[in-house]
C-alpha cells in the first residue's frame, strides 16, 4: 500500500502539476507559477522552488532560486502582485542567491522618514555567518545578507491579513534551516529539509545531520492535517520537486527512516562504509529517488557519515 501510494503520488504530480507548472516546456530560467491556495502561490524554476505571498502589504518571498534566475524570478512575481516585495525569507543558505536582486527592487518608503529601503531578508544566524565569512563558497557582498536573524526555536510576524511562523530546524539539511508555515492560507515551505524528487542532501560543512531532518520531517508533519483520506488539506511547497500533501511528506519520512535504520543497524555490528555500500541498502528506493547526480549509494554514505564520528553528527 504504501509503494503504491508514493507511485501514485509521482504519476499525479507528473500529470498535473508538472504539467500546469509548465516542466515539459520551460525554457532555461523561466519560472513556471502555480496559486496553491489563499495567499500562497508557487514558484518552480531550474534551482528549485520559490513560496509567494501576496496581498495588501506587499509581497513576502521565501527563498530567490540561484543569481542567475534571480530577474526572472522578479518578473514572475510581478505578475502576480505589482506591490513591492517586503520581506525574504532564506530557509538556508544555498537558497540565498536571488538576495540582492530581490531585495533591492522591493525599495518602499519607510515611515517619516521618506526612505527609500529594500526588502527586510530574514533567516537563521547560522545563514548570515555562513554568507558573511571572509572566505568559503556562501560568503557573498552585504547586499545580500539577511538583515533581521533568530537563533533558535520560533519567530512569528503577520503579513498580508495572516500568521506566519517560521521554525529553526535544527542540524537537519543544514545547521540553519528553517521552516515556514502561513497559517491562514493553509501552506507550509520547507526548504530543502524535504525534497520529494531525489534523496536529502546532508551538508555537513553547514552543519546538518541525518537525525536532525528527520526530527524537522516529523515536525512538518506536526504541522500539516490532511482533508480527507489523508489528501489534501494542508499543503507543502518543498525544496525541489511537486507540490505535497501530508502523505507525501509521510512516505519521505519512511524512506528517510527506514533507510537511516538500516545505516544503523550495519554501524552497530561495526560494518566499515565499504561494506555498508556494498549492501545496497537504498535499492528499493533508488528508482523513485537517485538522480545521476546524487545516487542512493551518495545518500547511505551520507547517512553513515553521519552516524558515525566521519559526520560529527
Amino acid at each position: 500500500m504504501r509503494s503504491y501510494s508514493i507511485l501514485a503520488g509521482i504519476l499525479c504530480a507528473a500529470l498535473t502539476g508538472y504539467t500546469a507548472l509548465g516542466q515539459g516546456t520551460r525554457a532555461p530560467n523561466e519560472i513556471g507559477v502555480l496559486h496553491v491556495q489563499g495567499n500562497v502561490y508557487m514558484l518552480v524554476g531550474d534551482s528549485g522552488n520559490t513560496t509567494v505571498q501576496i496581498g495588501d502589504d506587499g509581497v513576502l518571498v521565501v527563498d530567490t532560486m540561484a543569481e542567475t534566475a534571480a530577474n526572472a524570478l522578479l518578473n514572475a512575481i510581478h505578475t502576480l502582485s505589482p506591490k513591492p516585495i517586503r520581506w525574504i525569507i532564506n530557509t538556508h543558505v544555498h537558497r540565498t542567491g536571488g538576495n540582492a536582486v530581490l531585495g533591492n527592487s522591493g525599495k518602499f518608503f519607510a515611515g517619516n522618514t521618506r526612505r527609500d529601503v529594500g526588502a527586510l531578508i530574514l533567516a537563521h544566524d547560522d545563514v548570515l555567518q555562513a554568507m558573511q565569512a571572509t572566505s568559503g563558497k556562501y560568503s557573498t557582498g552585504s547586499q545580500a545578507w539577511p538583515t533581521d536573524t533568530y537563533f533558535s526555536g520560533q519567530k512569528d510576524l503577520f503579513f498580508d491579513s495572516e500568521a506566519v511562523e517560521i521554525f529553526h530546524e535544527p542540524n537537519a539539511h543544514t545547521g540553519g534551516d528553517s521552516v515556514v508555515f502561513f497559517r491562514r492560507s493553509d501552506v507550509v515551505s520547507t526548504g530543502d529539509v524535504f525534497t520529494p524528487d531525489r534523496f536529502p542532501v546532508i551538508d555537513f560543512e553547514q552543519g546538518g545531520s541525518i537525525n536532525g531532518l528527520i526530527a524537522a520531517l516529523n515536525h512538518i508533519l506536526k504541522l500539516t492535517v490532511p482533508e480527507l483520506n489523508q489528501e489534501g488539506g494542508t499543503m507543502v511547497i518543498p525544496g525541489t520537486g511537486h507540490l505535497c500533501d501530508e502523505a507525501d511528506v509521510a512516505d519521505y519520512r519512511d524512506m528517510v527512516t527506514i533507510v537511516r535504520d538500516r545505516v544503523q543497524d550495519m554501524v552497530k555490528k561495526g560494518m566499515s562504509l565499504e561494506q555498508v555500500k556494498a549492501a545496497r541498502l537504498s535499492r528499493d528506493y533508488d528508482p523513485l529517488y537517485g538522480r545521476p547526480e546524487y545516487t542512493g549509494e551518495m545518500f547511505v554514505e551520507g547517512v553513515y557519515r553521519s552516524l558515525t564520528a566521519g559526520g560529527k553528527r
